[in-house]
């Protein structure tokens, strides 16, 4: 009898021991495959129905979990949509998830190991898992100029920084969206709004424009030509430059001309002074020459150019040509061929300017807490490179103020305050131009840098979108 009690207990405690191990495989080991398994519906709809934290502007919600009387127990709700739908992005059954919502999903849903103690603590207490909230660096009422300074129907992007500490107070877009209408829980809804949202011009609601998308820069990226020549120690505030009306190229039937709607033609040499103020393209594509395009690709890689990074949202890289004869590096020195930068990373090249040369990372978070407010998180400022030195961020600063006093971004100008700024007009011959602004203010204390682009626009409209739309900006920071 002993002997029969103890082999069922051998047994007993082997199929224990199967069944321990199983279980542990499959909670340790195989969890994260299962839970990521496009099959596994049940967990897709469990996650779904979440509370998710708040993504928070000023201490108010614009985009929260409120409960729901569905198949689901929440339904995510995004306030003041078309407003900040870039930077929320949406959270949906349908679409996955974009921007915030993607890239601070573990913090959101509550499944990051930082709420590790918030999850046993709610497990015993039999609470539902609730996320962190995101509160973010944006100023909401410079979040709705921006957005109001970009008519309707137009393709435009402004971005607000502050350049001691990179943080992002102004991040706006046109084309926007309601992201309310790819959340809903009714999923033919959803695809029907989504492809009416995919035939609207210009718009994508997978991508922020502000830094995802590349664009030409046009004659902002003089700004990095000139940052190179000063650092070079080959130019200085006395170097003079000859400025034809066209420039011929070595290997090519064609002529670089010089801007045209400038004073460039009043002088047959230019100084890097006289050469920023009115943007004479003659000057800097012999600076390019001259340097050589390994330095004016290096000057670009120190502000940002060819580097991924995250903000917590990505930030696609900007870049700079390879491979240039003479020709293509001549008008890649002025900001066309095939330079291509974000939004955001223009706004880089005149915050470190601003910043005696020092470049700070761009951040979007101002501070995480927890389901019971604790603070888990508040991202200090943090050096991204140093592209120049203090004196060549002065002698870059001085000229830019010359820029907006006497030249091409006068209508940058702030009554008692020194703006310095740069305009740039790429020219895309079949669709428009591209039309910018960059810049900081005031010049000897910068408290905010702008960068603004309109898409797709002539001239005269460019002119009349950028540097006065930088003006009302830079009013509304200093009068705060």
């Amino acid at each position: 009898m002993n002997q029969a009690i103890r082999r069922s207990w051998i047994v007993a405690i082997g199929m224990f021991t199967l069944i321990l191990g199983s279980l542990t495989y499959v909670q340790f080991f195989q969890a994260e495959a299962l839970s990521t398994n496009d099959w596994n519906n049940r967990q897709i709809y469990q996650d779904f129905g979440r509370p998710r934290g708040a993504i928070l502007v000023d201490g108010r919600a614009v985009a929260e979990s409120v409960p729901s009387n569905d198949q689901f127990n929440y339904q995510r709700v995004y306030k003041q949509p078309n407003l900040y739908a870039h930077l929320t992005g949406y959270y949906s059954l349908v679409n996955g998830s974009t921007h915030l919502e993607k890239a601070e999903s573990d913090l959101l849903s509550g499944t990051s190991n930082e709420l590790f103690y918030d999850r046993v603590v709610r497990l015993f207490s039999n609470e539902q898992v609730a996320g962190a909230s995101l509160e973010l660096t944006i100023d909401p009422q410079l979040q709705q100029l921006a957005f109001d300074l970009i008519p309707d129907g137009q393709k435009g992007t402004i971005v607000v920084t502050e350049p001691r500490t990179g943080n992002i107070l102004a991040m706006a877009s046109k084309p926007s969206y309601d992201p309310n209408l790819i959340a809903a829980h009714d999923t033919s809804a959803v695809i029907e709004n989504v492809t009416e949202l995919s035939e609207v011009p210009g718009l994508s609601i997978y991508t922020n424009p502000a830094t995802e998308s590349l664009v030409a820069p046009g004659s902002v990226f003089k700004l990095v030509v000139a940052a190179a020549a000063l650092e070079s120690g080959q130019f200085d505030e006395n170097s003079e430059i000859p400025n034809p009306a066209a420039l011929e190229l070595p290997g090519s039937s064609q002529a670089l001309p010089n801007y045209v709607n400038g004073n460039c033609a009043s002088r047959s040499t230019a100084d890097l002074e006289f050469a920023l103020e009115q943007s004479c393209n003659t000057p800097f594509a012999q600076i390019a020459w001259e340097l050589g395009q390994e330095r004016v690709s290096q000057q670009a890689e120190a502000f940002g150019f060819g580097e991924e990074f995250f903000i917590p949202t990505r930030v696609v890289a900007s870049s700079f040509p390879e491979e240039l004869d003479q020709a293509l590096l001549a008008y890649s020195a002025i900001g066309q061929y095939d330079v291509k930068v974000t939004p955001l990373q223009m706004a880089m090249v005149s915050a470190a300017i601003a910043n005696d040369g020092v470049l700070m990372k761009p951040n979007l978070i101002k501070s995480v807490r927890a389901p019971d407010l604790e603070l888990l998180e508040s991202p200090q400022p943090e050096v991204f490179s140093e592209p120049i030195s203090g004196d060549t961020a002065d002698q870059l600063t001085e000229w830019m103020v010359n820029v907006v006093e006497n030249g091409t971004a006068r209508g940058a100008q702030v009554s008692g305050v020194d703006v310095a700024g740069k305009t740039g007009t790429a020219e895309l011959s079949e669709t428009g131009d591209n039309a910018w602004f960059t810049g900081f203010a005031p010049a000897n204390d910068p408290q905010v840098a702008v960068s603004i682009v309109m898409e797709n626009v002539d001239i005269a409209t460019g002119s009349q979108l950028t540097s006065p739309s930088a003006q009302r900006i830079i009013e509304a920071v200093l009068n705060q």
